[in-house]
């Protein structure tokens, strides 16, 4: 990657990346790669030195710079990843967690807020802490990159971990006294090697405290392990030195150059120089660096993929179950409401409704207690076919949790009016004598008839038949009327019944075309949560497959 815009890119691909893996604040990976992004961002030629504490990390860093910029005591003190960068003055600023920047003329300052406490602990309110010195190495870009001692506590040790992939350049620190202890391999291999840092330059402090026998068995040793961490080096490079950081610091104090140069800084400060000035021609990024925390992410994304899409598998197994479910409990309530409407249909034929209720009809209206055989009879009749076919539709809207399609009504016709005149006097029939005497037909029924019996009931009036009429006459006239009297109700009782077939033949139609419409929803619709997951899923192979073009 050879352009910023690549580099922004990759950064704001690394935050989508954790955004989305809901990475826990205190989680390794998130503050790795927020250490990466400001990586990335940082223009700088970042030099970072590390080691075991009290192996003169500071005073070596001190002595690069002339001055005793950072703290140095005879016990473990930087307790902070301190930054060592230009500025025209000497001057320090301490950035904290809540945002509060504290901004000194000289160093004094670390005293308080980068150095360990008495019981040996880092400060946990510190989020930055920046040294600026008018130094003319510092001023070519360079940025050096003090780091608590390690071996001492795990929360220091875990510091100097996260930082160290922040730098471009690694310092190991090494002691002559102690040459490569067991915990310093594993650190190689753990901190540097695992994390694409195949680059190390080491500086053996405290050599000029041994014999010179030991001091040449001693190189020897060390070069050895030092040519497995010149990966990126040229051939005219070394990655081993020998600086004796206290006198070489001192006779920095004391302006003797002559000093200086026995004590190995100057071979070391022309290594580091040429160094920087390589990486700069290069204006390129550390892709293996990057490439560990890319692969990091990465491998995050795959856990979360792999997740997800078992996930997805399980929901659209789980919901191809239900659509199967649904499709057979479908098929039953469309066949039970089916099944319930056709007997309701066959009920409603008119000729049964006719042969079952008609003469009942006539009987209740003689009787004047049509709405009673209405209420008692017929009416919950119809009920029960109605319960029978609203009982499925219950069991749809239960089982597939829909809101009701609303309620099947039928309506009942007008109760048939019948109107009963006031009682007329009795016939009077032809005596011997032959005189003519009024005969009347009290009917009771209001109804309108054709012909005499129909003038008799209309209104309740008589009718004077012929007084020439004998008895036999009479009864033949009387029969006749009853029976076309008969045939009023029965007329009324058919009219009543085609009515409520008709009104419930349509009614039954417009509710079974109301619930078929209902019940055809989409039971194979894919649900929410399959969408949400086959959603997150394109995203997370969208962020894995652009991590792997912006790398390349």
């Amino acid at each position: 990657m050879n352009q910023s815009t690549d580099t922004e890119h990759l950064t704001n691909l690394l935050k989508t990346a954790v955004g989305l893996l809901k990475l826990e604040s205190k989680s390794p990976l998130l503050t790795e790669v927020n250490l990466v992004c400001e990586y990335l961002k940082n223009p700088n030629f970042r030099i970072a030195v590390f080691g075991p504490f009290n192996y003169g990390k500071s005073t070596l860093l001190n002595a690069l710079l002339g001055n005793r910029a950072l703290p140095i005591d005879l016990i473990p003190t930087t307790g902070a990843a301190i930054h060592v960068r230009y500025g025209d003055e000497l001057k320090t600023t301490i950035t904290l967690k809540d945002g509060q920047k504290i901004t000194d003329t000289g160093t004094k300052v670390l005293k308080e807020f980068a150095i360990l406490d008495q019981n040996r602990r880092m400060r946990d309110d510190v989020r930055q802490v920046e040294v600026f010195c008018p130094d003319s190495f510092l001023k070519t870009g360079v940025e050096l990159l003090d780091l608590p001692g390690t071996n001492d506590r795990e929360a220091q040790d875990e510091l100097v971990y996260q930082q160290l992939v922040t730098a471009d350049l690694v310092v190991q620190v090494l002691d002559a006294r102690q040459l490569m202890t067991l915990k310093e391999r594993e650190n190689l291999r753990d901190w540097l090697i695992e994390r694409g840092i195949e680059t190390v330059i080491f500086v053996v402090n405290f050599i000029n405290l041994l014999d010179p026998s030991d001091q040449k068995e001693v190189q020897n040793r060390l070069r050895f392990v030092a040519e497995s961490f010149r990966v990126k080096l040229p051939n005219n490079i070394s990655n081993l030195y020998r600086v004796d950081a206290l006198p070489a610091l001192r006779s920095k104090l004391k302006g003797d150059t002559s000093a200086v140069q026995t004590t190995g800084l100057a071979m070391f400060e022309s290594a580091l120089q040429s160094l920087v000035s390589l990486q700069q021609e290069q204006t390129v990024i550390h892709v293996p660096r990057v490439q560990k925390t890319v692969n990091n992410i990465q491998k995050a994304l795959t856990e979360q993929i792999e997740t997800i899409s078992t996930q997805l598998e399980a929901t659209q197994q789980k919901q191809q179950a239900k659509a199967e479910i649904q499709n057979k409990a479908k098929t039953l309530i469309q066949q039970g409401f089916q099944s319930s409407s056709s007997e309701f249909q066959s009920w409603l034929y008119l000729p049964k409704l006719l042969d079952r209720y008609q003469a009942d009809i006539v009987t209740a209206l003689k009787q004047g207690e049509f709405k009673t055989w209405e209420t008692e009879v017929f009416k919950p009749t119809v009920l029960k076919y109605q319960e029978k076919i609203l009982e499925w539709v219950n069991k749809a809207c239960e089982f597939f949790d829909r809101e009701h399609p609303g309620e099947f009504v039928i309506c009942y016709p007008e109760t048939p009016q019948v109107s009963v005149p006031p009682p007329s006097p009795p016939p009077q029939f032809p005596n011997s004598s032959g005189s003519a005497t009024p005969t009347v037909i009290a009917t009771g029924v209001g109804w309108m008839l054709g012909g005499p019996v129909g003038a008799a009931v209309a209104g309740g009036a008589t009718h004077f038949l012929s007084k020439t009429l004998n008895s036999e006459q009479s009864t033949e006239v009387t029969t006749s009327n009853s029976n076309q009297v008969h045939q009023v109700y029965a007329n009324l009782a058919q009219d009543y019944l085609t009515n409520f077939s008709t009104e419930g033949f349509s009614t039954l139609h417009q509710y079974e075309k109301k619930f078929q419409s209902w019940i055809h929803f989409p039971s194979l619709k894919e649900a929410s949560e399959n969408t949400d997951l086959y959603h997150q899923l394109q995203l997370f192979n969208k962020i894995f497959n652009d991590l792997n073009q912006v790398l390349e």
